[in-house]
This record gives structure tokens, sequence and C-alpha cells, in this order.
């Protein structure tokens, strides 16, 4: 008995399986656009991501699992941990700087910037 898929096939299913993780995190997650607006290192976000992530990869080792096809795993998996770190990367930009925010830091900003400008950033953001 063969493992796995024909190729023929194995790539149509392993684009739909990435085509599917793409949409847990479409739904469970804000846009990238939204989060990197929001407060740097928000927790609501990161427990959206998480729960998209573990559903996704739930998904992903299901598929992979019952085709008993590696390149639904590789596709899948790799569509994972992009969706993942794309959404952690924007949950650590800070609006105002652009840059990755320091999570111990009053609002998520570092240096002159944070004491200059965090009572304009708290009125900006609720």
């Amino acid at each position: 008995m063969a493992i796995g898929l024909k190729p023929e096939v194995s790539i149509p299913v392993a684009l739909s399986v990435a085509a599917v993780v793409y949409g847990i995190y479409s739904n469970a997650t804000p846009t990238i656009a939204d989060i990197r607006s929001a407060r740097p290192n928000d927790q609501t976000l990161d427990s959206s991501r998480k729960f998209a992530t573990w559903t996704a990869a739930a998904v992903v080792a299901g598929v992979s699992l019952i085709a008993k096809d590696p390149t639904i795993f590789i596709l899948g998996g790799s569509m994972v941990v992009i969706m993942d770190w794309a959404t952690r990367h924007g949950n650590m930009v800070s609006p105002l700087t652009g840059k990755a925010a320091v999570p111990d830091s009053p609002a998520g900003l570092t240096g002159d910037y944070a004491d200059t400008n965090s009572s304009m950033y708290a009125d900006s953001v609720m």
C-alpha cells in the first residue's frame, strides 16, 4: 500500500488546506492592518491568534493524517507558521512608531517618544 496521494491530487489538496488555514485566521482574527493599528501587545488579539493557531494546526494535522500525505502537512503547516508569525508581528508593532514595542513599557512605547506622546496615544486608542 502506497502512502500518500498521487502528485496530481496531493498538491491541490495541500493548497486547499492552506486556503482553509487562511480562512480560519481571517475569521478568528482581525485583519493585519487592524491588528497593527491597535495597542501593541494586546492580550485579546493574542488570545484570538492562539485560538486560530490551534484550530488551524488541528485541521492541518487531521487532514494530513487522514490522507496520509506529507505534502498536505508541509504546505498546511507552513501556512500556519506564516499566518501565526504575521499576526504576532502585527500585534507587537506600535502604530505610532511603526516598530516593535517592548511589552513592559507604558502603552508599548519606548524612549523619548513614550514620554512626550503618551497622552496623545491614550486619547487615540481606547
